[in-house]
């Protein structure tokens, strides 16, 4: 069997059964390696953390015209801060299309948050993310805020609410592309102690099945069933008796595509904005799909 030239830039892509790769795993591919170069491109400009802008209490921050029904001026979803936290080797630019989508829709308080590579435990990086979170929301007036965390900024994420009484400030976490259950592929895992805490058995991952009573956030995960980093695939959800979870499956792309596909954008500004009608409602566990 001939391998695309293309594909030898994938780590660790599995072979698969038959004489040709299916087509749905070759679009994703090629999806992959757009993005990446689109990203390799930004990736220069989210390399120092981001100015903090005035902070504007009026409507008006929308940067283009609505392309859906808007988050309302002045409603709690609009005024909650929205932390966004990128994943391994990475930085803020990843979230440009997101945060952008956002922004549209009537959230006024966004930060896209830095953190080293050279951090070497996630724990740290953890307590890092919970002293941002209250420092943005001292700047805000508010007291809570939402989080959205790609791959290995999830599970950073997941941690500080889980393990550090972050529940107390986090609203909604939204993961995309997580290894919730540890990962089998980790780039670099025998290098880098904050990628082999990512592996699925790592003293990290047993520590987040641990009980967890009471955890008053609601965390909604994507997963996508041609995610090559996520292996297996199902470790990218929530599963956990004690928390409030839902987990989203996403159709045809890939692991690099989940912070930047438009469909994916939409879920998760619905994801943030539902919160709102599940005031005063009992936690619950499920599954959800995105095409």
């Amino acid at each position: 069997m001939k391998v695309l030239p293309f594909l030898s830039l994938l780590p660790r892509l599995p072979r698969l059964p038959g004489p040709r790769l299916s087509t749905a795993l070759l679009g994703a591919t090629v999806l992959e390696l757009v993005v990446l170069t689109g990203h390799l491109a930004a990736y220069p400009f989210g390399l120092t953390q981001e100015r903090r802008a005035p902070e504007r209490r009026a409507p008006g921050l929308s940067t283009g015209p609505p392309t859906g029904p808007p988050t309302l001026p002045g409603s709690p979803a609009a005024e909650r801060p929205v932390v966004l936290l990128h994943g391994f080797i990475d930085n803020r630019s990843v979230f440009v299309l997101l945060r952008r989508a956002l922004a549209r829709h009537g959230r006024r308080h966004l930060a896209s948050l830095n953190y080293s590579p050279l951090t070497r435990d996630l724990r740290t990086a953890a307590e890092l993310l919970g002293r941002h979170v209250e420092e943005i929301c001292a700047r805000t007036g508010q007291r809570e805020v939402d989080i959205v965390g790609h791959s290995l900024g999830g599970l950073i994420a997941r941690y500080y609410v889980q393990r550090l009484g972050g529940d107390h400030g986090v609203r909604t976490l939204v993961t995309l592309g997580t290894p919730h259950g540890g990962t089998a592929v980790a780039p670099g895992a025998g290098l880098h102690p904050i990628v082999r805490q990512m592996r699925g058995g790592s003293p990290l991952i047993e520590e987040l099945r641990l009980p967890a009573p009471g955890c008053r956030t609601r965390f909604v995960s994507f997963w996508s069933e041609l995610d090559q980093v996520m292996v297996p695939v199902g470790t990218a959800c929530v599963d956990h008796p004690d928390l409030d979870a839902v987990n989203v499956r996403v159709s045809g792309i890939g692991h690099l595509a989940l912070p930047v596909h438009p469909a994916v954008a939409a879920a998760v500004r619905e994801a943030l904005e539902s919160q709102e009608a599940r005031e005063g409602t009992a936690p619950s566990s499920g599954t959800s799909s995105v095409a």
